[in-house]
């Protein structure tokens, strides 16, 4: 099979997955509880937004047609007011932002354009009509829909949905995903290894990758190097909706995830990408359950979960819009890398978001280089160097 590049195994994530996920159930929760849910209902505004005209302005409610001139103040309106009566010509009324624009006015003018002397105001410039104002249903008319079902809820989705008087809303079940470490050199992470053994750090990263995406992660038994067991525990996983196999994926004499995963007929869509770390990565499909054969060192794991699982993870949990979230920064100094292939190395970024520093780094193994950086440097293939002050793309942790 040949090895795609990283926007070629991007892309073939996302299509296949879309074309073949199933949506999850559907559950109604409380509000308090819905931020970085996925929404799965539309959500409709319940009345025009605003209701009424408002001042977006501490100022004055006027006439247009009455300035520039002296203009008798007869009231004042406060947010959470509305005032009674009508304004005639002539006539001023002293007005707060978010207040109810009242009957007769078509514009404000801003208070620090204006000079008060006792009951009469003067102002010596004119107006515009409309000027400093918020018609009635100029954000959103009654019915319009504001919330497209798909979207992860962040905060904002939340005061939106509370204005529009939703104290439940439904949304989708997170998805469960089963992590599976293989490998006879893993020990848990409770024991004390001996010089040839690790501990099982890759399926407690990836539990926390998969609850910050929005999965259920529930991880399960070390998988030994032995077809038998591998096979037994890999039938567990593929109960949940989304299977992460972690070691195992390479071209080792006992790596043997992708031979156990054939006895379950799976189809497999790629299983080498040009990226570094995390070339031999597996993506496919099993018993109707996508799968990813991540390789095991540590950053290779981590990082083919955020480019690749993570999407599917998304979409599987009822997300419609896909993005990977990058931004550009300045190297800090001179970076040389070897071409034909895309490169995730870890780097700081700084606090203004402008520069960045690649770290020193042992390879895929260096946990420690990887607790020591914020972000990934993307190295493009097709460019070995960048110097001093070049933009880099960087992709955040």
């Amino acid at each position: 099979m040949q090895a795609l590049t990283f926007h070629e195994a991007r892309e073939t994530v996302l299509r296949n997955v879309r074309e073949g996920r199933t949506l999850p159930a559907i559950e109604e929760i409380p509000l308090s509880e819905a931020a970085g849910r996925v929404l799965a209902e539309c959500a409709a505004a319940d009345r025009d937004f605003p209701a009424l005209a408002r001042s977006v302005r501490d100022g004055y409610a006027v006439r247009a047609a009455d300035l520039p001139g002296t203009l008798e103040i007869v009231g004042e309106v406060r947010a959470g007011e509305h005032f009674q009566g009508a304004l005639a010509p002539g006539q001023a009324i002293e007005i707060m932002t978010g207040a109810p624009i009242p009957d007769g006015a078509d514009a404000v003018e801003m208070i620090e354009h204006t000079r008060r002397e006792g009951t009469r105001v003067i102002i010596d410039r004119s107006a515009e009509p409309r000027q400093f104002i918020n018609p009635k249903g100029c954000e959103a008319a009654a019915g319009e829909i504001l919330l497209n079902a798909g979207k992860r809820l962040d905060y904002s989705d939340i005061a939106l949905l509370a204005a529009i008087g939703r104290p439940t809303i439904q949304v989708y079940r997170r998805p469960h995903v089963a992590i599976i470490a293989t490998g006879d050199e893993i020990v848990e992470i409770a024991e004390k290894p001996l010089a040839f053994q690790i501990r099982n750090s890759n399926a407690w990263s990836l539990a926390a990758q998969v609850a910050r995406a929005g999965g259920r992660p529930e991880v399960l038994p070390v998988a030994r190097d032995t077809v038998e067991e591998t096979r037994e525990i890999v039938a567990q996983g593929l109960s949940a909706d989304l299977l992460l196999l972690s070691g195992g994926v390479s071209a080792g004499k006992y790596d043997i995830v992708e031979q156990v995963l054939a006895g379950f007929q799976a189809e497999f869509y790629f299983d080498r990408v040009l990226i570094q770390p995390g070339q031999p990565l597996v993506f496919g499909k099993a018993t109707g359950k996508f799968l990813f054969g991540l390789p095991g060192n540590p950053s290779s794991t981590m990082v083919t979960f955020e480019v690749f699982a993570r999407a599917a993870l998304q979409l599987l949990a009822g997300e419609y819009e896909i993005t990977l979230p990058m931004t550009l920064a300045r190297l800090t100094r001179d970076f040389k890398h070897r071409p034909g292939i895309t490169r995730f190395l870890p780097a700081v970024l700084s606090a203004d978001g402008s520069e960045l520093t690649p770290v020193k780094w042992q390879g895929s193994g260096d946990i420690p280089s990887l607790t020591r950086a914020n972000c990934y440097l993307v190295a493009d293939p097709d460019r070995p160097e960048y110097a001093r002050g070049d933009l880099i793309p960087v992709l955040m942790k």
